[in-house]
């Protein structure tokens, strides 16, 4: 799958939606029609009236409605249908609302629509009918819950009368008609759901539920029948919300990229226009307090911007004429002005959005050996259940009435909802808390294999240093010579070169400016001009010793300088070198603390460089790095990261994700440093770090580990409980009522436990 396909479609946007789904023709937007809503596998959740929220549908995808598709169950059936179907880009199901937006070739569409209909589904394209208005759909919901609630009440009604013991026909009626009135209440939708698993041969939550609550009901156990099926129904309920919390904890960063923007006309005043209307280059306007609207490049103003949601960095960064600001930051402290740079369906916190969604729609490894799992689990237990409802009274002193009710308990016990929900709620709110930090990981795979990583290779510029060259020393070489004069020459030559190095030279020099002439560009040495009538030249220590004018003195001032990591440019005439210029990038604040908490975690960091190896040497010991390699050419460095993973396993890659591109594919996870804005670096890499900070790679590997016991301890809590009750149920004496609090439990504690990643700041531990 593509992970970016159709990133730039994240802004509230009117979907295409297609109204002929068998052949692609005749596309229009609208919303779904009113249907009757339940919840998770049965239960009642919206009401009458769901609104379709199509606010966050990539454009391009179709939406459509699948009114028996409502937990995390159905989703992976459904997933499972289509995965032998090529050409599906994208998936998205929102349980609550029953709808399904998938993103696909022409020619695969009339396919997945077909898989889904064989797995016992119909999908529906979502019509021209307006959406009911918000109060009419909260007025919905509340009469789903109203009704569980009703059928609670009915089932405790009758629970009470097998309680008390009440004697008479009267009685016995009155019991089994509340008991009925329940079940109906409660579970019609799962007995539809159910008997039509059975009839195309398929044994999932519904079939099992509906099999036990029927036989429960059969054998004159009405008051549990009715109760099982009350409760069960809540439990869905609050597991399809659970799970919707958890997928939709990124949506929160929708509402924070305002919808109308502040414009300057063309006859200079201001006018007020929806963000989505305005296009690239216009100028914006935001006030102190305000939150930016679009990505842009500051044109007048200085300010203190919180960036935090989107590379969530938690001290505000200062802003002035050229720098970048993103939709969704806060502004602080004064008026700015910027030109837009990109529109509203593909700013940074759009892109963000879009990738964060996706990678909620891919299964990570534990996912799909739960799902694996479950299909032979649930018709194993089926098949045990009904051996002790056939057998046992024939080898033990069991009546066929015990029997049957303990192969009743078992079937609710063996439901495998807490099981198969188990891991995507975690997944999701690992991969939620880790975008609040500026984490942006592409995919349950990713988060779940950093955990392994044994090795982590570094690009030095940009990843280990600030990516931004400063001049650190200037040395007038020409004692004759006036320095004021000498340097302003060299600022005048280097002012009209667009190389780093020179840009830097350019910026830490002070003083006029002459005028230059004839200026040459000399590739991989320097540059020429002519100024005052006398050619100069701005160039490295090759250039001067092709021009034959080294000298023993300038070979160890050079050799000092390298040693110390700098980049030397030297000015010189034809006859004489007159000025040394050091340039260095500078090393980030958080590299070492960054190398130290890996080395912490068991994890080796490695630095690969095209920089030459003095260079290298020197910012890998300030860094705390040991194994220092430099003067890599792209395809050097990818042959360093094969032989980095036959040494230690796993190894990841960290760089800028265009030169590092053939190294960030080999290695077992990329991470791309610097992504905020970076279109390049969220394609490339697995993992983007939007903040640039090198102490989130560590973090990911920490909430790698974390995630990856919380999954593991959510699988164990749900196989233990069952395994406990199936013990209880088989040579005990449990009920279905326990059975059911079983099931009920289970689920809520993984969720629960789940929920816990996206709850944490933090990512530590």
């Amino acid at each position: 799958m593509d992970f970016m396909t159709n990133q730039n479609a994240l802004k509230p946007v009117t979907p295409a939606l297609d109204q002929d789904h068998d052949h692609g023709h005749d596309r229009s937007h609208g919303h779904a029609h009113a249907h009757a809503e339940t919840s998770c596998c049965g239960s009642p959740v919206c009401g009458s009236s769901p609104a379709v929220d199509t606010a966050d549908i990539p454009k391009g995808a179709l939406l459509f409605r699948i009114p028996t598709m409502d937990c995390a169950v159905e989703e992976s059936e459904i997933r499972r249908a289509l995965e032998p179907v090529a050409g599906i880009q994208g998936l998205r199901f929102r349980l609550r609302e029953r709808t399904m937006a998938i993103t696909a070739d022409d020619g695969a569409l009339p396919q997945a629509l077909d898989a889904i209909r064989k797995a016992g589904f119909k999908p529906e394209p979502v019509g021209d009918t307006a959406a009911p208005a918000a109060p009419a759909r909260i007025a919905g919901m509340s009469t789903g819950l109203a009704r569980l609630v009703a059928a609670l009440v009915l089932a405790i009604a009758a629970e009470s009368i097998s309680f008390l013991a009440l004697e008479g026909k009267g009685f016995m009626a009155a019991e089994m008609v509340l008991a009925l009135a329940a079940i109906g209440l409660a579970g019609l939708d799962t007995y539809k759901k159910g008997f039509g698993a059975l009839v195309r041969g398929r044994l999932n939550i519904n079939a099992l539920m509906a099999v036990a609550v029927t036989g429960a009901f059969v054998i004159g156990q009405w008051p549990e029948a009715a109760m099982v099926m009350a409760l069960y129904a809540i439990a869905e309920l609050i597991e399809a919300r659970a799970v919707d919390r958890a997928r939709n904890a990124i949506q929160g960063l929708l509402a924070l990229a305002p919808e109308q923007a502040e414009v300057r006309q063309p006859d200079g005043s201001w006018q007020t226009v929806m963000a989505d209307a305005v296009p690239l280059d216009a100028i914006a306007r935001i006030r102190p307090g305000e939150r930016v609207p679009l990505d842009g490049v500051v044109t007048a103003g200085l300010s203190a911007i919180d960036q935090a949601p989107v590379t969530g960095e938690s001290i505000p960064v200062d802003k002035t004429v050229g720098d970048p600001v993103f939709a969704g930051t806060i502004n602080q402290t004064a008026a700015l002005e910027f030109r837009v740079t990109a529109v509203a369906a593909n700013t940074t916190l759009a892109r963000i959005i879009h990738a964060v969604e996706e990678a909620q729609g891919t299964r990570a490894p534990t996912q799909r050996f739960v799902d694996k799992f479950a299909a032979v689990y649930t018709p194993t237990v089926f098949v045990l259940a009904l051996a002790i409802a056939l057998f046992t009274p024939l080898f033990m002193d069991w009546t066929w009435l015990q029997a049957l009710y303990k192969a009743l308990v078992l079937l609710v016990i063996a439901c495998p909802c807490a099981l198969v929900i188990s891991t995507p709620v975690t997944v999701v709110s690992a991969l939620a808390s880790a975008a609040r930090r500026g984490i942006l990981i592409k995919g349950g795979t990713y988060l779940e294999e950093a955990r392994k990583l044994k090795a982590v290779a570094l690009d030095k510029t940009g990843t280990i240093t600030e990516g931004k060259p400063k001049l650190v020393e200037s040395t007038l070489l020409d004692a004759s010579g006036n320095e004021a004069a000498v340097f302003a020459m060299a600022a005048s030559i280097a002012g009209r070169s667009d190389h780093p190095v020179s840009k830097a030279i350019a910026e830490g020099l002070k003083g006029d400016r002459a005028e230059v002439g004839d200026f040459t560009a000399l590739p991989g040495r320097g540059v020429q001009a002519v100024l005052a009538g006398q050619s100069y030249m701005l160039g490295n220590h090759r250039l001067i010793e092709e021009k034959g004018l080294c000298t023993p003195a300038l070979e160890a001032e050079l050799k000092r300088h390298e040693e110390a990591g700098r980049t030397v440019t030297l000015l010189a005439s034809s006859k004489a070198v007159l000025a040394l210029f050091a340039v260095a990038d500078t090393i980030k604040e958080s590299s070492q603390a960054a190398v130290a908490e890996l080395r912490a975690l068991g994890v080796v960091p490695v630095m690969l460089t095209g920089d030459n190896a003095a260079t290298a040497r020197t910012i890998g010991a300030h860094a705390g790095i040991e194994d220092v390699r430099g003067n890599l050419l792209p395809e050097e460095k990818l042959g360093a990261i094969k032989a980095m993973q036959e040494r230690y396993g796993a190894v990841a890659m960290t760089g800028d994700g265009i030169n590092d591109a053939p190294a960030l594919a080999q290695a077992d996870i990329g991470f791309a440093m610097g992504g905020a804005g970076t279109d390049t670096a969220m394609e490339a890499a697995d993992v983007v770090i939007m903040n640039d900070d090198l102490r989130r790679i560590p973090e990911t590997i920490r909430l790698s580990r974390r995630a990856h016991a919380v999954l593991w301890q959510n699988i164990t809590l749900a196989l233990g409980i069952k395994g406990v009750f199936f013990v209880l149920a088989v040579f005990g004496s449990a009920t279905m009522w326990m059975a059911v609090f079983a099931d009920m439990g289970a689920s809520l504690l993984v969720v629960a436990n789940g929920l816990r990643l996206m709850r944490s700041e933090k990512t530590g531990g």
